[in-house]
């Protein structure tokens, strides 16, 4: 399978942010130490890792994401965000120092490096706020797409666009038999692409006509042409068996960026679970204070190619949470505890989680594995839903962090849509970006707690 990335390219606004932190970190700490030192300096194990902290701490914080507030409201957002990052920086930076038992001199600290990082956060905030004035009427404007078919087939993407978040897309509609033989389909100018319900269906003239939009470079897709590119998912309704067949959903057993998954969830699971410890201890007191109940439960759940296997989370629920079966989490459910909402809201219980991922059960990013009482059900009344078995199951994905918690069977699908996108264009840089979304969701505290009263499996 071709390594794809549509998902890097439709993140220009969040690529080009982090350039400029990037290349003014560089000048700055290059300039500075040059006039401070009088010579270049070498390569800075801590330095590189302050960047890295940077542009993490800029990601998480939202520093680089588009808002629709006020110019004045823009500014004053970015300041204080920044101030917190530098904030943040310098202590990460000293907690580095004291872990490496290194001494960092207080005239270095005075003379170079607060220096340094109030330069940049002055620079950083001029530049991201510059930046989102730039893009602010862009990100605002809405994007109209042609599509070329039935009325029925626009009112289906209509619908797909009205459940993403993407809801300021405008998709309009031209029927192909409204068109005379010497019309143009368009103007290019007033539109971001072309979509296509059936090629086949089309005139020459049309087809004709079509390419050469193409060639201009106006995109000319298909309907999960376009829900890939626009929604960055796959509805399961509109994939065929030939699609299927295509093999553009299957991995390759072996591969590189598979076994660079294997090796990123052998790393980070077991340096979470040693560095999350004390944390897990304290969480288990607090269970166990509460109610005086056991502190661990499990409960099995499907995993690769559908087999069962036992998933252990800290309890959040009452012993007795099931005594009538398996049930659905609602908003607001009166069986979970008080300890238990602050588990899940800080993701806290998710933790021994981390245990099934060293062992290769689960990795880090991948479908969230649903319990076997709930997916007979869900694979009735949802078309393709044993496609995300295709993937070994994770502790987070790829609809986890661009869907809120489900709260119903058009929820489930509407989460394996993105699935499908995962499945597609699965690769190990997006698996990272998914990891640093998660981190932010978690930072946020979102997406925790389902939103309405029915809800998913717990």
């Amino acid at each position: 399978m071709l390594l794809r990335l549509p998902w890097l390219l439709s993140r220009k606004r969040l690529l080009i942010a982090i350039l400029i932190d990037t290349a003014l970190f560089a000048v700055l700490y290059l300039g500075w130490f040059r006039f401070n030192f009088e010579s270049w300096p070498e390569f800075s194990l801590p330095l590189t890792w302050l960047l890295e902290f940077w542009l993490l701490g800029s990601y998480v914080l939202g520093r680089y994401h588009s808002s629709q507030e006020s110019s004045v409201s823009l500014g004053i957002s970015q300041v204080l965000r920044t101030l917190l990052l530098l904030v943040l920086s310098i202590g990460a930076y000293l907690i580095y120092h004291w872990l490496t038992a290194t001494m960092l001199e207080a005239q270095d600290m005075r003379s170079f490096l607060l220096p340094f990082l109030v330069a940049l956060c002055l620079s950083s905030a001029i530049g991201q706020f510059g930046l989102a004035l730039l893009l602010k009427d862009r990100a605002s404007s809405h994007e109209r797409w042609l599509v070329i078919g039935s009325d029925s087939a626009r009112s289906t993407l209509v619908q797909q666009l009205a459940w993403s978040r993407l809801s300021a897309q405008l998709v309009t509609w031209h029927s192909p038999d409204s068109l005379e033989a010497g019309d143009s389909l368009t103007d290019p100018g007033n539109t971001a692409g072309v979509v296509a319900i059936d090629f086949q269906s089309l005139p020459e003239l049309q087809l004709q006509q079509l390419l050469q939009l193409q060639n201009i470079g106006l995109p000319v897709l298909t309907p999960l042409g376009w829900c890939e590119r626009v929604l960055q998912r796959f509805p399961p309704h509109l994939l065929t068996a030939a699609d299927l067949l295509r093999g553009e959903f299957a991995i390759p057993k072996g591969s590189i960026q598979l076994r660079l998954k294997r090796l990123a969830d052998v790393l980070v699971s077991s340096t979470l679970l040693l560095l999350t410890l004390p944390l897990l201890l304290i969480a288990a007191l607090l269970i166990r204070l509460e109610d005086g109940g056991p502190v661990l439960y499990s409960q099995l759940r499907s995993g690769l190619q559908g087999a069962a296997f036992r998933v252990w989370k800290l309890r959040s629920m009452r012993v007795d949470a099931e005594r009538h079966g398996a049930q659905w989490v609602g908003k607001g459910d009166p069986r979970i505890t008080r300890i238990g909402r602050l588990l899940r809201l800080t993701r806290i219980d998710e933790l021994p989680q981390l245990w099934a991922v060293l062992t290769g059960e689960m990795s880090l990013i991948g479908p969230r594995p649903e319990r076997p009482e709930f997916e007979a059900e869900l694979e009735r009344q949802i078309p393709h839903y044993r496609l995300r078995h295709w993937m070994q199951p994770g502790l987070s994905g790829w609809a986890q962090v661009n869907y809120p918690y489900g709260a119903s069977v058009e929820d489930a699908a509407n989460k394996l849509s993105y699935d499908l996108y995962y499945l597609r264009n699965f690769s190990f840089w997006l698996d990272l970006l998914i990891l640093f979304k998660t981190i932010r969701l978690v930072f946020n505290a979102q997406g925790a707690v389902p939103t309405t009263q029915s809800g998913t499996a717990p």
